[in-house]
């Protein structure tokens, strides 16, 4: 079994306009920056981007937002993006809002397939608007669906050409929840080993869970803020 597939190029081929994709990430902190350009560079267009970030001005999935190819943003945090914020504004963005916990828990829901749960999260503000609500235990729960994707799209530090993925420290993040839930799972990886290099009690994401997998170069990494001490005199 071999998932390997050249490059980014390679392994983005079938995404086409008004597609739903999942990209894993935390900030800029493990988002599969490779997969991400070469999107940039289809032209594709209409995409629903389920992260939980928006990137920035100059990075990550505000590339994309730059060139107007997401029509919809579902995420949890998107303070770091001024075009992000003027789209969303201007109205030419729609966006879905999600406490954090709740879009952790309805992508891993759709990846285990379990079509809706609830949850106390949210339930008194706009987020439970329109949403089932039942009592549990004497408190108010609202229904949550599960998300899914057409593409998930993941970045991991080292998977095997089986597609078992291992992810390095918090860059492990929305990653592995996300690999679940996608019709078609990319992997981009820094580093491509032999099946059986990586120690079974490590692998986070099994590759049944993967069908495409390659190498990524030249990985930025970039800092979203970086906070320093004033050196003392």
């Amino acid at each position: 079994m071999n998932k390997i597939v050249a490059n980014a190029e390679e392994a983005i081929q079938g995404i086409q306009d008004d597609m739903t994709l999942m990209l894993g990430g935390f900030g800029l902190c493990g988002i599969p920056e490779n997969a991400i350009t070469a999107l940039v560079e289809t032209g594709v267009t209409g995409l629903t981007c389920i992260s939980n970030n928006a990137g920035v001005d100059d990075f990550g999935l505000g590339l994309l937002l730059q060139k107007r190819q997401i029509k919809k943003m579902v995420s949890s945090y998107v303070g770091e993006n001024a075009e992000f914020e003027r789209q969303m504004l201007s109205g030419e963005l729609e966006v879905d809002l999600i406490p954090q916990g709740s879009l952790a828990e309805r992508c891993r829901a759709g990846g285990a397939g379990i079509p809706a749960f609830f949850t106390p999260a949210g339930y008194g503000t706009e987020i439970a608007e329109g949403k089932e609500v039942r009592m549990f235990n004497g408190k108010p729960h609202i229904l949550e669906m599960a998300l899914t994707a057409d593409f998930a799209i993941v970045k991991a530090w080292k998977g095997d050409r089986m597609g078992n993925l291992v992810f390095k420290g918090t860059a492990r993040n929305f990653n592995p929840v996300m690999a679940m839930a996608g019709k078609i799972t990319i992997a981009e990886v820094e580093e491509l080993v032999e099946p059986g290099e990586l120690d079974p009690n490590t692998i986070h994401t099994p590759g049944i869970f993967v069908q495409r997998i390659f190498q990524g170069e030249k990985y930025e990494k970039r800092i979203e803020q970086r906070t320093v001490r004033q050196k003392e005199a």
